[in-house]
């Protein structure tokens, strides 16, 4: 067995099709069928089904696919750190981010990976918080934040921070909510025209399970999995919507500014776990892009452009939940 043989294997599963990964490796397919076969006879074990509509891969294939990514990817960074010099840091770093994490650190943490290691690259994946975790389990990632532990997987968790949730509403605009108005009961929270991501991101899951808990019915008016579009929908007072302040970063220039009401009788708290690999396999590039997330997190807290954020020990000793003034957001023009 050797690297070849692994990056066409786990070509042809993420293909899903000999004939697409042959096109993708620029090999040919009778070759790459050719390769498949001696890997099936050194391994013994089948290692794909096959059938008229493509291929996937077998409970044995799947996990040799899950440790080909992760040897493919220590061999690349291997080479990178053969070729570099001596004070410098290269290599690539896969990072997986939800929206609203990405709304918060995205922009900012390539800024800094790119000015202070021009020699990293840095790969953001962005996705739910559900389709993230299924990336994690197949080890996709270098790095992650993520909201719930994980079990049976490889990368090492440790809680990063703790968001509050709060209604988000716009300021000025908002017809259902009197101005004076600062905080709403969760039953009251429950009576409004809610817009919310499906049942497949994390956070409807949680909103669901703390309603439930309660006694309420969560009934949206909407269900949109794009945060975008979701804010969009709020900043034209089409509904409102249950969020950390962290996706206001998704309009931070809207003119009016936000509201965020705490939910007075049942406050609901996110955890966000950083993840990454175990010490003895974090690359010296991904230890470097983990450390200035960490570092962009408790700037961002500590200067009042991340409110509504509780630090957990170890990231910086904890803050005061605070949400962002009720009719503005950090960045709004006056």
């Amino acid at each position: 067995m050797d690297m070849r043989q692994l990056r066409y294997f786990v070509q042809i599963v993420e293909s899903g099709s000999l004939a697409k990964a042959s096109q993708l490796l620029f090999v040919s397919q009778p070759s790459l069928s050719q390769q498949l076969a001696k890997l099936e006879d050194e391994i013994g074990r089948k290692l794909l089904n096959r059938s008229s509509r493509g291929v996937w891969p077998t409970s044995y294939g799947d996990a040799l696919y899950k440790h080909a990514i992760f040897l493919l990817r220590q061999f690349n960074q291997t080479k990178a750190i053969a070729r570099q010099e001596d004070s410098q840091i290269n290599g690539q770093v896969c990072l997986g981010l939800a929206p609203t994490t990405l709304g918060a650190l995205g922009l900012r943490l390539l800024e800094r990976v790119r000015s202070r290691y021009p020699g990293i690259l840095l790969n953001v994946i962005e996705g739910m918080s559900g389709h993230l975790e299924q990336l994690a389990r197949a080890g996709q990632f270098d790095i992650a934040v993520l909201f719930r532990q994980l079990p049976a997987i490889e990368l090492v968790a440790e809680p990063l921070l703790d968001e509050k949730l709060y209604v988000i509403a716009p300021a000025g605009r908002c017809s259902r909510i009197p101005a004076e108005v600062q905080a709403l009961s969760l039953r009251e929270v429950a009576e409004l025209p809610l817009i919310l991501p499906t049942a497949a991101h994390g956070l409807r899951r949680r909103l669901a399970m703390e309603f439930e808990h309660c006694g309420v019915p969560l009934q949206p008016v909407a269900e949109i999995d794009s945060l975008s579009l979701l804010m969009n929908c709020v900043e034209r007072d089409i509904g409102l919507s249950i969020q950390p302040v962290s996706a206001l970063f998704a309009r931070p220039a809207a003119s009016h500014g936000w509201r965020c009401l705490d939910i007075s009788d049942h406050p609901i708290v996110r955890v966000n776990y950083l993840y990454s690999q175990p010490p003895e396999k974090l690359s010296p590039a991904a230890h470097a892009v983990r450390e200035q997330l960490r570092d962009l997190v408790r700037g961002l807290v500590a200067e009042g452009t991340w409110s509504g954020v509780v630090l957990h020990e170890g990231s910086e000793a904890p803050q005061a939940l605070v949400p962002a003034a009720p009719d503005t957001f950090p960045g709004d023009p006056p």
